[in-house]
């Protein structure tokens, strides 16, 4: 027992002799550090920054730069970004021309000549300095620039001549000013009588988006309310009334009133405050703006009879009325009469036309003008948006399904996993280059000597090739390059011309993109395919010939969804994707 007690005593004091010297420390930097900041303090001139409350240090939710929204916020209110930049304080040192003088600010007064003064004076609480030989002078409430003119007048009422004077405001009093209501920060802050609203509530961290009004601002004073404030009309028309606040003047920020949430085609899809809880749709209309493209407004909301919804042309929106709690969607939704072509290739004449919605391909390509010795007029194919989209689409499900096929895949031991790891690490870079992708949208209209005459839409290119006596070859060869065309050449010669196939290249099959746009794929050396055709095939002037690559049988779960993808990329983008 004795021998436990005294293992015990030789921890204690390990752990004294451990811990002591750094409170030590600590309490010598504190001491030191109080002594430095009480030296600092009485050399230096006081500043209203001393004054101003300090931020505490418990965070308190509230909007940032990047306009990111508080929790249960979908659509942020109108003015929210009102307190994210800097609102700085007005100068301390009084020499802003347009501070009003309170009392307890200092002033300096020289006089020279027939009589001679220099003092600092302070205002007192009837608003006045009192100068010896002169008397008291009221100068609160009057700016800074006026205070000279002010004195001087006084002054020289009792020294009319031979008196030379300097005035000078040397320190502004900062009062105290609480701010609450639903803001943020709540509390006491401290600043210059002729500080902005904007200021105080920037103090508190500003308006609380959830539950505070940007519309009903009071200041009250003594318990009585001596202003009130709208901060639409500075969000909108850049008006804010100036004030000069008291010591103990209270800033209260109503309680957030009716609201509408604006969506859709508007150039603030914001969430609104109304000064009622009825309101016309012309007011939201002033402050949510929306596009010159707005044809109808859909409003969805509730009502004493139960939920309410109603669709109708912005036209009969200013009248319309408006309730708490409605959501107001603009929406372009009448389809354009006119749609834009563009022509690409060989062509002669303008690059792009206005045609009616309904118009076909062959109307256009009437008043398309083109050499017929250049233009190949039977191999022309369109570049379609909508097209692109889907095929993007397609890609990305498929893409999607190779990701899952990986991270799913099953181990049957420690060896297997780390194959399975290595495998996905290749697999996730090969994803992320075919997510890069860019599909062109290819539709495929000629054939059998003819062109599909069909309708055209908002966006289409359409490209009229240029008759070419090449042939491209691509992809996985040694040498990519443009050869000549020879009728006797076939797919497998080609190849050879260019080096021959890439280490990496799948040598039983490769993909053929003719001037048409479409894309064939070719078995090789007598392979079996997909597409069943073989090495008699026949090159076309003007073909492009794309070896893709071959993917690693060693990677045996995503073999065929690979494959897959490489196949989708070189019919989409014409690409052969590593």
């Amino acid at each position: 027992m004795n021998l436990f007690y005294m293992r015990l005593l030789k921890a204690f004091l390990f752990s004294v002799s451990t811990f002591c010297p750094l409170l030590i420390f600590a309490q010598n930097y504190d001491e030191a550090q109080l002594a430095d900041d009480a030296k600092t303090a009485v050399n230096k001139q006081v500043d209203v920054s001393d004054y101003i409350q300090r931020e505490s240090k418990f965070s308190t939710p509230q909007l940032n730069a990047q306009n990111e929204q508080p929790e249960g916020i979908s659509i942020k209110p109108f003015g929210a970004n009102l307190f994210e930049s800097g609102l700085n304080s007005a100068r301390s040192d009084g020499l802003n021309p347009d501070y009003v003088i309170v009392p307890g600010d200092k002033i300096a007064v020289q006089l020279w000549g027939a009589t001679e003064l220099a003092n600092v004076f302070t205002v007192d609480n009837q608003g006045n300095i009192f100068i010896p030989q002169v008397g008291p002078i009221h100068v609160s409430g009057i700016s800074a620039s006026q205070l000279n003119n002010t004195v001087s007048q006084k002054v020289k009422a009792i020294y009319p001549n031979n008196v030379s004077i300097y005035v000078n405001l040397l320190s502004a009093t900062p009062v105290n000013v609480y701010v609450t209501g639903p803001v943020l920060k709540p509390g006491q802050y401290a600043g210059l009588a002729n500080e902005s609203l904007l200021y105080y509530l920037k103090q508190a961290g500003g308006i609380d988006p959830l539950r505070g009004s940007y519309r009903r601002i009071f200041v009250k004073r003594n318990e009585q309310v001596v202003a009130n404030f709208d901060l639409y009309q500075f969000l909108r028309a850049g008006n804010l009334a100036a004030f000069n606040f008291k010591d103990g003047d209270v800033i209260l920020v109503g309680q957030q009133g009716a609201t509408v949430t604006v969506e859709g085609a508007a150039r603030y899809p914001l969430t609104f405050e109304l000064t009622q809880q009825h309101s016309k749709g012309s007011d939201l209309i002033k402050f949510a703006r929306p596009l010159s493209k707005t044809s109808h407004v859909a409003i969805n909301g509730n009502r004493a009879e139960g939920p309410f919804s109603d669709y109708i042309p912005i036209a009969d929106f200013d009248d319309f009325i408006i309730s708490d709690g409605d959501t107001v969607l603009f929406n372009d939704d009448l389809r354009p009469q006119v749609i834009s072509v563009k022509i690409s290739g060989s062509y002669l004449g303008p690059s792009f036309y206005a045609v009616g919605k309904n118009t076909k391909l062959k109307e256009l390509l009437d008043y398309v003008e083109v050499d017929p010795n250049l233009a190949d007029v039977r191999s022309i194919y369109i570049k379609r948006e909508s097209v692109a989209q889907q095929q993007k689409e397609l890609l990305e499900m498929s893409l999607q399904r190779l990701e899952r096929s990986v991270f799913t895949a099953p181990a049957a031991s420690d060896g297997e996993s780390r194959i399975r790891a290595q495998e996905a690490e290749l697999v996730m870079k090969f994803v992320e280059h075919a997510r890069q992708i860019k599909p062109l949208g290819k539709v495929v209209l000629s054939g059998n000597n003819d062109v599909a005459n069909i309708n055209l839409e908002q966006g289409d290119e359409i490209v009229i090739p240029q008759y070419s006596d090449l042939v491209q070859i691509a992809g996985e060869v040694l040498l990519p390059q443009a050869i000549v065309y020879d009728k006797n050449y076939s797919v497998l010669d080609y190849i050879n011309w260019s080096g021959g196939y890439s280490e990496r290249a799948n040598t039983e099959k490769v993909a053929i993109i003719h001037a048409n746009g479409l894309t064939t794929f070719v078995t090789i050396n007598g392979g079996s395919g997909w597409f069943g055709s073989n090495n008699d095939y026949i090159i076309q002037p003007g073909d492009k010939i794309l070896v893709i690559p071959r993917v690693d049988t060693k990677m045996l779960q995503a073999v065929k969804d690979i494959t897959q993808i490489i196949y989708q990329i070189a019919v989409a983008a014409n690409v052969a994707i590593k």
